[in-house]
């Protein structure tokens, strides 16, 4: 790419990112951003992923998305229905995947079920040989040791994977820069104190201390973000800080002061937004690092409650049972798959968020 033609790039982007009235400078890191193609593709895929398992209960699930019966339309997808609403004998919700039930149904009406209708937890009875079963027409990816729909627990325990670390990267975020702002504005004994116990913190055995503490009570989505929050705000603490520390001096910050502006606003209105900057590099790979270690938890059976869509729990079934093969090796390329779009995202944010980064084509 001749230099004639990455100024063109550049001034075509800018004219076209310009129009939707933002910046020069959020221009420029969107035409970086989409420089990385890597990056750029790995983003939309990451997101078409995210978003199809977002709607998991419409996709996998082993009620119906909707039924017509007796004139009547019914959504158990969404509600609970007896089994004595269509015609049957018991007050319990009725079991979708019961012979019976269907045949009920499907004389005064119809049902429409999902693309797959196994949800994470259903057990698959009508299989033809002992589970785990290999991959077939009826179950894409086959079934695990408790006959249960591979295709199926991928898709709920891709979701829980990235949204339990969207949001310990979102928490551990808030901490880590309030953390980091204060060390760096303040400086002096606050500073010094708060690197001492810093010190201590970090070195602490973080797995080893999750593994004690998830073995005492009863492992939850949110007890688990809770603790691992501990040590996950720790990750920003750094980067904030060096900019704190850069930025407490300059002109600005000393006129604000000398104007009486008060710390906190100073904090939030003037530094903090620089400071921001570089946090927003580090996000996609604090967010993998949080998937890892959930992953890690699973695996050792710490994690997630017995039962729970997990990656985790879908890595160990394929170290437990060599013999069906189908099961390591999708647990596997899961993972695999979704780390590397976390981090070929990083990559392309930290790009797009460098001041010396010139626009330079296809970063591959």
């Amino acid at each position: 790419m001749t230099i004639a033609d990455e100024t063109q790039l550049d001034t075509s982007a800018r004219n076209r990112l310009m129009g939707l009235s933002i910046t020069p400078m959020t221009a420029r890191r969107l035409v970086n951003f989409r420089a990385n193609k890597r990056g750029y593709w790995s983003m939309w895929i990451f997101l078409v992923l995210f978003l199809i398992t977002l709607f998991a209960e419409f996709i996998a699930n082993d009620k119906p998305l909707l039924v017509r019966f007796d004139g009547d339309f019914y959504a158990p997808v969404f509600n609970s229905y007896p089994e004595t609403t269509f015609g049957g004998d018991f007050e319990t919700e009725a079991d979708y995947t019961d012979p019976f039930v269907v045949e009920l149904i499907e004389e005064k009406g119809w049902l429409v079920m999902p693309l797959i209708p196994y949800s994470f937890d259903t057990p698959v009875t009508d299989l033809t040989v002992p589970a785990p079963s290999p991959p077939s027409l009826q179950n894409w990816l086959g079934t695990d040791d408790q006959a249960r729909d591979v295709t199926a627990r991928l898709i709920y325990g891709f979701r829980i994977s990235v949204l339990f670390g969207f949001t310990l990267t979102v928490f551990a975020s808030i901490v880590g820069v309030a953390a980091g702002a204060v060390q760096g504005y303040f400086g002096g004994w606050t500073d010094l104190l708060f690197q001492r116990f810093i010190e201590v913190w970090s070195s602490l055995p973080t797995l080893f201390l999750l593994i004690i503490l998830a073995s005492v009570v009863e492992p939850t989505f949110w007890w688990l973000l809770g603790l691992m929050l501990l040590f996950s705000w720790m990750s920003l603490v750094g980067v904030v800080r060096a900019e704190f520390l850069r930025a407490r001096n300059f002109d600005y910050v000393r006129a604000a002061r000398a104007l009486g502006m008060g710390n906190r606003l100073i904090i939030f209105r003037h530094v903090l937004p620089n400071a921001m900057v570089a946090t927003l590099t580090f996000l996609p790979f604090i967010t993998a690092g949080s998937i890892t270690v959930l992953t890690s938890l699973d695996f050792l059976g710490f994690g997630l409650p017995p039962g729970s869509p997990s990656l985790g729990e879908m890595l160990k079934q394929g170290k437990d049972n060599f013999f069906a093969p189908w099961l390591g090796f999708t647990s596997f390329f899961a993972i695999a798959i979704m780390l590397s779009l976390m981090i070929f995202i990083g990559e392309a944010v930290r790009d797009a968020f460098d001041p010396r980064k010139q626009i330079t084509g296809d970063h591959g």
